[in-house]
Protein backbone atom coordinates (compact mmCIF):
# COMPACT_ATOMS: atom_id res chain seq x y z
CA UNK A 1 0.00 0.00 0.00
CA UNK A 2 1.31 3.21 -0.97
CA UNK A 3 0.20 6.58 0.38
CA UNK A 4 0.01 10.56 -0.01
CA UNK A 5 2.81 12.76 0.87
CA UNK A 6 3.66 16.16 1.77
CA UNK A 7 6.20 17.31 -0.22
CA UNK A 8 9.43 18.42 2.04
CA UNK A 9 11.90 17.73 -0.30
CA UNK A 10 12.56 14.03 -0.45
CA UNK A 11 12.70 11.74 -3.06
CA UNK A 12 9.70 9.58 -2.52
CA UNK A 13 5.96 9.88 -3.57
CA UNK A 14 2.93 8.95 -3.51
CA UNK A 15 0.82 7.25 -6.02
CA UNK A 16 -1.02 10.42 -6.85
CA UNK A 17 -0.12 12.35 -9.51
CA UNK A 18 -0.84 15.52 -8.40
CA UNK A 19 1.24 15.13 -5.40
CA UNK A 20 4.02 13.55 -7.70
CA UNK A 21 4.11 16.83 -9.99
CA UNK A 22 5.05 18.71 -6.47
CA UNK A 23 8.12 16.36 -5.46
CA UNK A 24 10.00 17.15 -8.56
CA UNK A 25 11.32 20.39 -8.02
CA UNK A 26 15.58 20.58 -8.67
CA UNK A 27 15.52 21.99 -4.79
CA UNK A 28 15.17 17.84 -4.63
CA UNK A 29 18.72 17.39 -5.82
CA UNK A 30 22.51 17.60 -4.08
CA UNK A 31 24.82 17.94 -6.87
CA UNK A 32 28.45 17.01 -7.03
CA UNK A 33 30.93 17.79 -9.54
CA UNK A 34 33.08 15.71 -10.71
CA UNK A 35 35.67 15.25 -14.09
CA UNK A 36 35.40 13.02 -16.69
CA UNK A 37 37.97 11.30 -19.08
CA UNK A 38 36.99 13.89 -21.80
CA UNK A 39 37.26 16.72 -19.47
CA UNK A 40 34.01 17.80 -19.13
CA UNK A 41 32.88 18.83 -15.53
CA UNK A 42 29.55 17.22 -15.23
CA UNK A 43 26.97 17.21 -12.22
CA UNK A 44 26.63 14.00 -10.27
CA UNK A 45 23.16 13.80 -9.13
CA UNK A 46 22.96 12.39 -5.45
CA UNK A 47 19.58 13.16 -3.90
CA UNK A 48 18.93 12.80 -0.47
CA UNK A 49 15.79 10.53 0.34
CA UNK A 50 13.96 12.31 3.18
CA UNK A 51 11.72 10.89 5.76
CA UNK A 52 8.40 11.97 4.36
CA UNK A 53 5.22 13.34 6.41
CA UNK A 54 2.75 10.51 6.19
CA UNK A 55 -0.24 12.25 8.23
CA UNK A 56 -0.85 16.31 9.17
CA UNK A 57 -0.22 15.42 12.53
CA UNK A 58 3.24 13.27 11.72
CA UNK A 59 6.57 14.51 13.16
CA UNK A 60 8.63 11.78 13.48
CA UNK A 61 8.60 8.46 11.62
CA UNK A 62 10.23 4.78 12.59
CA UNK A 63 11.97 2.84 9.61
CA UNK A 64 9.83 -0.44 9.94
CA UNK A 65 12.21 -2.16 6.94
CA UNK A 66 13.95 -1.70 3.72
CA UNK A 67 12.35 -3.34 0.73
CA UNK A 68 15.60 -2.64 -0.78
CA UNK A 69 19.39 -2.99 -0.16
CA UNK A 70 22.03 -0.75 -0.68
CA UNK A 71 23.54 -1.12 -4.19
CA UNK A 72 19.53 -2.50 -5.77
CA UNK A 73 18.95 -0.41 -8.77
CA UNK A 74 15.03 1.61 -8.47
CA UNK A 75 12.74 1.99 -10.82
CA UNK A 76 10.29 4.90 -10.65
CA UNK A 77 7.22 4.37 -8.74
CA UNK A 78 9.07 1.12 -7.03
CA UNK A 79 8.47 0.08 -2.67
CA UNK A 80 11.74 1.40 -1.17
CA UNK A 81 10.72 1.41 2.36
CA UNK A 82 8.24 0.88 4.93
CA UNK A 83 7.61 3.74 6.92
CA UNK A 84 5.67 3.38 10.86
CA UNK A 85 3.74 6.85 10.86
CA UNK A 86 1.92 7.77 14.61
CA UNK A 87 -0.90 5.72 13.57
CA UNK A 88 0.13 2.94 10.54
CA UNK A 89 2.51 1.19 8.64
CA UNK A 90 3.00 2.76 5.24
CA UNK A 91 5.64 1.82 1.49
CA UNK A 92 6.58 4.63 0.50
CA UNK A 93 7.95 4.61 -3.18
CA UNK A 94 10.58 6.42 -4.93
CA UNK A 95 10.22 9.22 -7.78
CA UNK A 96 13.35 8.53 -9.65
CA UNK A 97 15.06 6.10 -11.56
CA UNK A 98 18.70 5.22 -9.92
CA UNK A 99 20.59 3.16 -7.46
CA UNK A 100 20.16 2.84 -3.72
CA UNK A 101 23.83 3.76 -2.38
CA UNK A 102 23.34 4.55 1.31
CA UNK A 103 21.12 3.75 4.17
CA UNK A 104 21.17 6.20 6.67
CA UNK A 105 18.87 5.01 9.02
CA UNK A 106 18.91 1.61 9.92
CA UNK A 107 15.68 -0.63 10.18
CA UNK A 108 13.73 0.40 14.09
CA UNK A 109 15.74 4.01 13.57
CA UNK A 110 13.58 7.01 14.07
CA UNK A 111 14.45 10.52 11.96
CA UNK A 112 12.00 13.79 12.07
CA UNK A 113 10.19 14.14 9.24
CA UNK A 114 12.40 15.86 6.43
CA UNK A 115 15.43 14.52 7.62
CA UNK A 116 17.70 12.36 5.37
CA UNK A 117 17.40 8.67 5.42
CA UNK A 118 19.13 7.10 2.77
CA UNK A 119 21.03 8.65 -0.57
CA UNK A 120 20.03 7.68 -4.13
CA UNK A 121 22.86 7.64 -6.95
CA UNK A 122 21.96 8.32 -10.36
CA UNK A 123 24.41 5.80 -11.69
CA UNK A 124 26.09 2.52 -10.77
CA UNK A 125 29.34 4.74 -10.48
CA UNK A 126 27.83 7.22 -8.05
CA UNK A 127 27.23 4.72 -5.48
CA UNK A 128 30.78 5.11 -4.17
CA UNK A 129 30.52 8.81 -3.79
CA UNK A 130 27.33 8.60 -2.40
CA UNK A 131 28.51 6.39 0.03
CA UNK A 132 31.35 8.80 1.23
CA UNK A 133 29.08 11.49 1.43
CA UNK A 134 27.11 9.53 3.93
CA UNK A 135 30.51 8.66 5.77
CA UNK A 136 30.86 12.44 5.78
CA UNK A 137 27.32 13.14 6.77
CA UNK A 138 27.44 10.38 9.75
CA UNK A 139 30.80 12.02 11.15
CA UNK A 140 29.50 15.58 11.14
CA UNK A 141 27.00 17.97 13.26
CA UNK A 142 24.77 16.95 10.37
CA UNK A 143 21.32 16.39 12.07
CA UNK A 144 21.66 13.14 9.74
CA UNK A 145 23.50 11.65 12.91
CA UNK A 146 21.14 11.53 14.85
CA UNK A 147 18.34 9.30 13.10
CA UNK A 148 21.11 6.10 14.08
CA UNK A 149 20.95 7.01 18.16
CA UNK A 150 20.90 4.45 20.04
CA UNK A 151 18.01 5.54 21.72
CA UNK A 152 16.10 5.39 18.81
CA UNK A 153 17.05 2.24 17.92
CA UNK A 154 15.70 0.36 21.28
CA UNK A 155 14.41 -3.32 20.25
CA UNK A 156 11.29 -4.09 21.93
CA UNK A 157 11.95 -6.16 24.56
CA UNK A 158 11.26 -10.33 24.41
CA UNK A 159 8.91 -11.69 27.04
CA UNK A 160 11.00 -12.33 29.89
CA UNK A 161 10.76 -15.71 31.57
CA UNK A 162 9.78 -15.04 35.27
CA UNK A 163 10.79 -17.60 38.00
CA UNK A 164 9.43 -17.80 41.31
CA UNK A 165 10.89 -20.13 43.49
CA UNK A 166 9.31 -21.47 46.82
CA UNK A 167 10.28 -24.59 47.08
CA UNK A 168 8.09 -27.49 46.18
CA UNK A 169 6.40 -28.76 43.04
CA UNK A 170 5.32 -26.85 40.11
CA UNK A 171 1.91 -25.43 39.64
CA UNK A 172 0.45 -23.42 36.96
CA UNK A 173 -1.38 -20.34 38.00
CA UNK A 174 -4.89 -18.93 37.06
CA UNK A 175 -5.91 -15.30 36.59
CA UNK A 176 -9.64 -14.92 38.57
CA UNK A 177 -12.40 -12.40 38.49
CA UNK A 178 -12.52 -11.57 42.17
CA UNK A 179 -16.37 -11.85 41.07
CA UNK A 180 -16.18 -15.04 40.46
CA UNK A 181 -17.19 -17.76 42.50
CA UNK A 182 -18.02 -21.44 42.04
CA UNK A 183 -21.22 -21.11 40.91
CA UNK A 184 -20.63 -17.68 38.96
CA UNK A 185 -18.25 -17.40 35.65
CA UNK A 186 -17.09 -13.89 35.08
CA UNK A 187 -16.96 -12.98 30.78
CA UNK A 188 -18.51 -10.88 28.16
CA UNK A 189 -21.51 -11.43 26.74
CA UNK A 190 -20.29 -11.96 23.38
CA UNK A 191 -17.73 -14.94 25.24
CA UNK A 192 -20.96 -16.79 26.68
CA UNK A 193 -22.57 -16.46 22.99
CA UNK A 194 -19.44 -17.75 21.39
CA UNK A 195 -19.07 -20.58 24.14
CA UNK A 196 -22.87 -21.78 23.47
CA UNK A 197 -22.56 -21.25 19.88
CA UNK A 198 -19.11 -23.23 20.14
CA UNK A 199 -19.66 -25.74 22.47
CA UNK A 200 -17.48 -24.48 25.14
CA UNK A 201 -17.38 -24.91 28.74
CA UNK A 202 -16.85 -21.64 30.25
CA UNK A 203 -15.68 -22.69 34.08
CA UNK A 204 -12.84 -25.15 32.17
CA UNK A 205 -11.69 -21.08 30.22
CA UNK A 206 -8.52 -19.42 32.02
CA UNK A 207 -9.54 -15.74 31.07
CA UNK A 208 -7.05 -13.13 30.21
CA UNK A 209 -8.71 -10.02 30.12
CA UNK A 210 -9.18 -7.83 32.98
CA UNK A 211 -9.15 -9.13 36.21
CA UNK A 212 -9.16 -12.88 34.32
CA UNK A 213 -12.37 -11.65 32.63
CA UNK A 214 -13.34 -14.41 30.01
CA UNK A 215 -13.26 -12.49 26.80
CA UNK A 216 -13.89 -13.90 23.30
CA UNK A 217 -10.30 -14.43 22.26
CA UNK A 218 -9.82 -17.23 25.05
CA UNK A 219 -12.95 -18.89 24.33
CA UNK A 220 -12.07 -19.37 20.61
CA UNK A 221 -8.45 -20.28 22.08
CA UNK A 222 -10.06 -22.99 23.91
CA UNK A 223 -12.08 -24.03 21.07
CA UNK A 224 -9.11 -24.74 19.46
CA UNK A 225 -6.50 -25.95 21.64
CA UNK A 226 -8.75 -27.72 23.89
CA UNK A 227 -9.34 -25.65 27.57
CA UNK A 228 -6.53 -26.09 30.12
CA UNK A 229 -7.82 -27.87 33.16
CA UNK A 230 -6.92 -24.72 35.91
CA UNK A 231 -4.53 -26.66 38.73
CA UNK A 232 -5.24 -25.31 41.81
CA UNK A 233 -2.36 -23.50 43.75
CA UNK A 234 -0.86 -24.88 46.58
CA UNK A 235 -1.13 -22.85 50.26
CA UNK A 236 2.51 -24.84 51.18
CA UNK A 237 5.60 -23.79 49.70
CA UNK A 238 5.53 -23.95 45.49
CA UNK A 239 7.56 -23.16 42.57
CA UNK A 240 6.00 -21.47 40.19
CA UNK A 241 6.76 -20.98 36.38
CA UNK A 242 5.44 -18.15 34.65
CA UNK A 243 5.73 -16.90 31.18
CA UNK A 244 5.53 -12.99 31.30
CA UNK A 245 4.91 -10.31 28.20
CA UNK A 246 6.13 -7.51 31.05
CA UNK A 247 9.24 -6.73 32.68
CA UNK A 248 8.33 -5.14 36.54
CA UNK A 249 9.97 -2.53 37.43
CA UNK A 250 11.23 -1.68 33.64
CA UNK A 251 10.23 1.85 31.75
CA UNK A 252 9.66 1.34 28.29
CA UNK A 253 9.46 3.87 25.85
CA UNK A 254 6.45 5.11 23.75
CA UNK A 255 5.44 3.55 20.58
CA UNK A 256 5.26 5.85 17.87
CA UNK A 257 1.01 5.55 18.52
CA UNK A 258 1.18 6.02 22.05
CA UNK A 259 3.13 9.24 21.41
CA UNK A 260 1.13 10.61 19.24
CA UNK A 261 -2.00 9.59 21.42
CA UNK A 262 -0.30 11.25 24.37
CA UNK A 263 0.24 14.22 22.04
CA UNK A 264 -3.38 14.50 21.05
CA UNK A 265 -4.56 13.85 25.24
CA UNK A 266 -2.60 16.76 26.36
CA UNK A 267 -3.86 18.94 23.42
CA UNK A 268 -7.60 18.17 24.38
CA UNK A 269 -6.96 19.85 27.83
CA UNK A 270 -6.74 22.61 25.87
CA UNK A 271 -10.98 22.72 24.76
CA UNK A 272 -13.03 23.19 27.22
CA UNK A 273 -15.57 20.23 27.55
CA UNK A 274 -18.95 19.66 29.51
CA UNK A 275 -20.43 16.44 29.20
CA UNK A 276 -24.26 15.19 29.21
CA UNK A 277 -25.34 11.93 29.19
CA UNK A 278 -28.68 10.10 28.20
CA UNK A 279 -30.76 6.42 28.79
CA UNK A 280 -31.97 4.77 25.89
CA UNK A 281 -33.89 2.01 25.32
CA UNK A 282 -32.60 -0.21 23.06
CA UNK A 283 -35.12 -3.31 22.90
CA UNK A 284 -36.60 -2.05 19.21
CA UNK A 285 -32.54 -2.22 18.06
CA UNK A 286 -31.75 -5.45 19.86
CA UNK A 287 -34.52 -7.32 18.08
CA UNK A 288 -33.46 -5.65 14.66
CA UNK A 289 -30.30 -6.41 15.45
CA UNK A 290 -31.05 -10.16 15.93
CA UNK A 291 -32.99 -9.82 12.94
CA UNK A 292 -30.07 -8.48 10.46
CA UNK A 293 -27.04 -10.23 11.88
CA UNK A 294 -26.58 -13.23 9.76
CA UNK A 295 -26.53 -10.60 7.03
CA UNK A 296 -23.21 -9.29 8.44
CA UNK A 297 -24.43 -6.90 10.04
CA UNK A 298 -22.77 -5.47 13.26
CA UNK A 299 -23.89 -3.36 16.44
CA UNK A 300 -21.16 -0.38 15.40
CA UNK A 301 -22.63 -0.11 12.01
CA UNK A 302 -26.06 0.42 13.59
CA UNK A 303 -24.71 2.61 16.53
CA UNK A 304 -23.03 4.47 13.58
CA UNK A 305 -25.73 4.66 11.22
CA UNK A 306 -28.06 6.08 14.08
CA UNK A 307 -25.31 8.62 15.24
CA UNK A 308 -25.28 9.95 11.68
CA UNK A 309 -29.33 9.90 11.34
CA UNK A 310 -29.38 12.09 14.22
CA UNK A 311 -26.10 14.18 13.47
CA UNK A 312 -28.60 15.38 9.95
CA UNK A 313 -31.27 17.42 12.66
CA UNK A 314 -28.63 18.40 14.17
CA UNK A 315 -25.69 19.80 12.47
CA UNK A 316 -24.29 21.75 14.95
CA UNK A 317 -23.17 18.63 16.78
CA UNK A 318 -21.16 17.40 13.97
CA UNK A 319 -19.17 20.87 13.42
CA UNK A 320 -15.08 21.92 14.68
CA UNK A 321 -13.56 24.09 15.94
CA UNK A 322 -9.95 24.51 15.48
CA UNK A 323 -8.62 28.29 16.05
CA UNK A 324 -10.76 29.17 18.88
CA UNK A 325 -12.45 32.46 16.55
CA UNK A 326 -14.53 30.45 14.42
CA UNK A 327 -16.37 26.95 13.71
CA UNK A 328 -16.90 24.75 10.83
CA UNK A 329 -19.99 23.17 9.95
CA UNK A 330 -19.23 20.14 8.12
CA UNK A 331 -20.77 18.99 4.84
CA UNK A 332 -20.01 15.59 5.62
CA UNK A 333 -21.02 13.17 8.49
CA UNK A 334 -18.01 10.56 8.54
CA UNK A 335 -18.33 8.27 12.23
CA UNK A 336 -15.12 7.49 13.70
CA UNK A 337 -15.17 4.71 15.97
CA UNK A 338 -12.76 4.42 18.68
CA UNK A 339 -10.58 0.64 18.02
CA UNK A 340 -7.69 -0.76 20.98
CA UNK A 341 -4.92 -2.00 18.52
CA UNK A 342 -1.55 -3.81 19.48
CA UNK A 343 0.41 -0.59 21.07
CA UNK A 344 -2.11 2.25 20.98
CA UNK A 345 -5.96 3.39 19.71
CA UNK A 346 -6.67 4.38 16.46
CA UNK A 347 -10.14 5.81 14.98
CA UNK A 348 -11.00 4.02 11.86
CA UNK A 349 -14.11 6.43 10.29
CA UNK A 350 -17.30 5.69 8.27
CA UNK A 351 -17.36 8.10 5.91
CA UNK A 352 -20.77 10.04 4.98
CA UNK A 353 -22.28 7.14 7.31
CA UNK A 354 -25.90 9.14 6.90
CA UNK A 355 -25.94 8.38 3.29
CA UNK A 356 -24.59 4.62 2.85
CA UNK A 357 -27.03 1.90 3.39
CA UNK A 358 -26.38 0.28 6.74
CA UNK A 359 -25.15 -3.34 4.71
CA UNK A 360 -22.93 -1.69 2.87
CA UNK A 361 -21.50 0.52 6.08
CA UNK A 362 -21.16 -2.93 7.97
CA UNK A 363 -19.34 -4.33 5.31
CA UNK A 364 -16.89 -1.03 5.32
CA UNK A 365 -16.77 -1.58 8.56
CA UNK A 366 -14.90 -5.14 8.98
CA UNK A 367 -12.77 -3.72 6.05
CA UNK A 368 -11.49 -0.89 8.21
CA UNK A 369 -11.00 -3.07 11.23
CA UNK A 370 -9.35 -5.19 9.51
CA UNK A 371 -6.51 -2.46 8.22
CA UNK A 372 -6.44 -0.74 11.34
CA UNK A 373 -5.13 -4.35 12.99
CA UNK A 374 -2.45 -4.67 10.29
CA UNK A 375 -1.87 -0.70 10.66
CA UNK A 376 -2.57 -0.27 6.87
CA UNK A 377 -4.85 2.54 6.89
CA UNK A 378 -4.65 5.19 4.88
CA UNK A 379 -4.67 8.62 6.48
CA UNK A 380 -8.10 9.81 5.10
CA UNK A 381 -9.55 6.48 6.33
CA UNK A 382 -8.48 7.72 9.83
CA UNK A 383 -8.41 11.71 10.39
CA UNK A 384 -11.06 12.83 8.78
CA UNK A 385 -14.07 11.75 11.37
CA UNK A 386 -15.99 14.82 12.43
CA UNK A 387 -18.12 13.33 14.92
CA UNK A 388 -16.39 9.77 16.94
CA UNK A 389 -17.93 6.43 19.19
CA UNK A 390 -16.48 4.72 21.84
CA UNK A 391 -18.16 1.73 22.62
CA UNK A 392 -17.29 -0.07 25.56
CA UNK A 393 -20.08 -1.62 26.26
CA UNK A 394 -18.74 -5.10 24.87
CA UNK A 395 -16.84 -4.97 27.88
CA UNK A 396 -19.89 -4.65 30.03
CA UNK A 397 -18.98 -1.12 31.10
CA UNK A 398 -21.93 0.72 31.61
CA UNK A 399 -20.84 4.17 31.53
CA UNK A 400 -18.20 6.44 31.01
CA UNK A 401 -17.08 9.66 29.69
CA UNK A 402 -14.64 10.07 26.66
CA UNK A 403 -11.97 12.12 26.05
CA UNK A 404 -12.22 14.99 23.28
CA UNK A 405 -10.21 14.30 19.80
CA UNK A 406 -8.26 17.57 18.61
CA UNK A 407 -10.40 19.16 15.64
CA UNK A 408 -13.58 17.69 16.46
CA UNK A 409 -17.24 19.10 18.23
CA UNK A 410 -17.70 15.89 20.20
CA UNK A 411 -17.72 12.25 21.18
CA UNK A 412 -20.05 9.93 22.71
CA UNK A 413 -19.40 6.88 25.34
CA UNK A 414 -21.76 3.93 24.51
CA UNK A 415 -22.17 1.55 27.73
CA UNK A 416 -23.51 -1.46 27.60
CA UNK A 417 -27.25 -2.70 27.36
CA UNK A 418 -28.77 -4.53 30.02
CA UNK A 419 -32.10 -5.58 31.68
CA UNK A 420 -33.42 -2.93 33.89
CA UNK A 421 -36.49 -2.73 36.00
CA UNK A 422 -38.55 0.28 34.54
CA UNK A 423 -41.69 2.32 35.32
CA UNK A 424 -44.01 2.99 32.20
CA UNK A 425 -45.79 5.79 31.86
CA UNK A 426 -49.35 4.08 32.49
CA UNK A 427 -47.11 3.19 36.30
CA UNK A 428 -46.73 -0.68 34.87
CA UNK A 429 -43.23 -2.23 36.18
CA UNK A 430 -41.76 -4.10 33.68
CA UNK A 431 -38.06 -4.91 32.09
CA UNK A 432 -36.52 -3.23 29.11
CA UNK A 433 -33.10 -3.40 28.05
CA UNK A 434 -31.22 0.20 28.69
CA UNK A 435 -28.02 1.77 27.13
CA UNK A 436 -26.28 5.06 28.65
CA UNK A 437 -24.62 6.95 26.54
CA UNK A 438 -22.20 10.25 27.65
CA UNK A 439 -21.37 12.60 24.96
CA UNK A 440 -18.77 14.95 25.85
CA UNK A 441 -18.56 18.16 23.81
CA UNK A 442 -16.46 21.24 22.86
CA UNK A 443 -18.20 24.23 24.72
CA UNK A 444 -17.16 26.77 23.06
CA UNK A 445 -19.66 25.89 19.92
CA UNK A 446 -21.93 23.21 21.86
CA UNK A 447 -24.22 23.79 24.30
CA UNK A 448 -26.35 21.92 26.76
CA UNK A 449 -29.57 22.00 24.63
CA UNK A 450 -28.06 21.15 21.39
CA UNK A 451 -26.77 18.07 23.29
CA UNK A 452 -30.21 17.53 24.86
CA UNK A 453 -31.79 17.64 21.90
CA UNK A 454 -29.54 15.71 19.88
CA UNK A 455 -29.87 12.65 22.51
CA UNK A 456 -33.37 13.25 22.72
CA UNK A 457 -33.39 12.56 18.65
CA UNK A 458 -30.97 9.54 18.93
CA UNK A 459 -32.79 7.96 21.41
CA UNK A 460 -36.12 8.04 18.97
CA UNK A 461 -34.33 5.97 16.19
CA UNK A 462 -33.01 3.80 18.00
CA UNK A 463 -36.44 3.28 20.25
CA UNK A 464 -38.05 3.19 16.65
CA UNK A 465 -34.98 1.87 14.16
CA UNK A 466 -37.11 1.19 11.04
CA UNK A 467 -34.94 4.21 9.02
CA UNK A 468 -31.76 1.99 9.85
CA UNK A 469 -32.39 -0.28 7.19
CA UNK A 470 -33.27 2.14 4.27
Amino acid sequence: MTTAITPLKTSFLPSSTAASKQLTSPSTLRGTRRRCGNGVRIQAKIREIFMPALSSTMTEGKVVSWVKSEGDKLSKGESVVVVESDKADMDVETFYDGYLAAIMVDEGGVAPVGSAIALLAESEDEISLAKSKAIDSGSSSDPVESQSQPQATIPEPEAPKVTLVMDSASVSVVSMHPAATAERVVASPYAKKLAKDLKVELRSVVGSGPMGRIVAKDVESAAVNGAPSPAPVANSNVRVSVDAGIELGSTVPFTTMQAAVSRNMVESLAVPTFRVGYTIITDALDQLYKKIKSKGVTMTALLAKATALALVQHPVVNSSCRDGKSFTYNSSINIAVAVSIDGGLITPVLQDADKVDIYSLSRKWKELVDKARAKQLQPNEYNTGTFTLSNLGMFGVDRFDAILPPGTGAIMGVGASQPTVVASKDKRIGIKNQMQVNVTADHRIIYGSDLAVFLQTLAKIIEDPKDLTF
